[in-house]
């Protein structure tokens, strides 16, 4: 007998969406290949990783900014410490605790991954506008409604279709495994 559980996920897998900048479809390997090299091409040029996430997404992204550290040896942080986030949002309110720093340490020519199910978060949002003002490139993983706003926001733009969160936080944790994959074993 199938797991019904695995089952979802293999077909939420296969039923990701990737977009470009201008809304146009991308065949997910081809997307997946386009973010290797963007990543490549500016680690080359000195450029660092940016992710963010809230709850799970940020567990995704402290995972990931390791990862890219330790095992692409590519300079990656992820705004998490919880002092930051605390003295960021009491001073500056939630919506600013990302922005906030991307405004002081993200460079033009940078990648920002901005991880978000529901593709709605208030801070999510507000960093990608800050990353973009500074010139940086945005990844965007979301999930939930096909019309959040996030979805539409990256140079590239991965969409996977569950109201679920932990689907939708499998689905990213997923593609950005692969990424690191790919990348770590050139």
């Amino acid at each position: 007998m199938k797991n019904k559980t695995f089952s979802e996920l293999s077909n939420l897998l296969n039923a990701i969406q990737v977009t470009d900048n201008r809304g146009k479809n991308i065949e997910l390997e081809k997307s997946i290949g386009n973010c290797v090299n963007l990543i490549r091409r500016q680690a080359k040029a000195g450029k660092k990783v940016i992710f963010i996430g809230n709850g799970g997404s940020a567990s995704i992204a402290s995972h990931l900014a390791t990862d890219f550290l330790k095992n692409i040896k590519i300079p990656a942080l992820a705004f998490n410490d919880s002092s930051l986030l605390t003295c960021l949002s009491n001073d500056l309110g939630y919506e600013e605790v990302f922005a906030s720093p991307i405004g002081v340490v993200a460079n033009k020519g940078d990648i920002l991954f901005a991880i978000s199910s529901s593709g709605k978060s208030k801070n999510i949002l507000n960093a990608v506008k800050r990353a973009k003002q500074k010139g940086c490139f945005v990844i965007a993983l979301s999930g939930f409604s096909n019309l959040n706003p996030l979805r539409k926001l990256g140079s590239i733009n991965f969409y996977a279709p569950s109201s679920s969160y932990g689907a939708v936080e499998i689905a990213h944790l997923a593609i950005c495994h692969r990424l690191v994959d790919i990348l770590f074993n050139k």
